[in-house]
């Protein structure tokens, strides 16, 4: 499956962005989805994932409250809503699809990658 990010830019602290993530070669369905991110200097880390077919999410404890997942599966498409944005959170962020249908945190569970998408957040 390819998978494509996009949505990312440039935010004042405390703005909005919404990333999107298509997938396309085969359907996603019985897949979790996810999104890591990953700063300059730093590890990739995990952020949010949604399960097949979206009825359960995992969230990163410095984005709870904060950011939102969610899934079109009818459009294999896979969406991070993130508000009250802040510095901390600049980076690229990236959409993974999960070899199983639960959401995880572990970065072994996910199989295939997207390119990522800037996001930088401005003080």
């Amino acid at each position: 499956v390819q998978l494509q990010a996009s949505g990312g830019g440039l935010v004042q602290a405390g703005g909005s962005l919404r990333l999107s993530c298509a997938t396309s070669g085969r359907t996603i369905s019985n897949n979790a989805l996810a999104w890591f991110r990953q700063a300059p200097g730093k590890e990739r880390e995990f952020v949010a994932a949604i399960s097949w077919p979206g009825t359960r999410t995992k969230f990163a404890d410095p984005v709870k409250g904060r950011f939102t997942i969610s899934r079109d599966n009818l459009k294999n498409t896979g969406y991070l809503q993130m508000d009250t944005l802040v510095p901390e959170d600049t980076a690229i962020y990236y959409c993974a699809v999960s070899l199983y249908n639960s959401p995880s945190s572990r970065l072994e569970d996910y199989g295939e990658w997207g390119q990522g998408t800037q996001v930088t957040v401005s003080s």
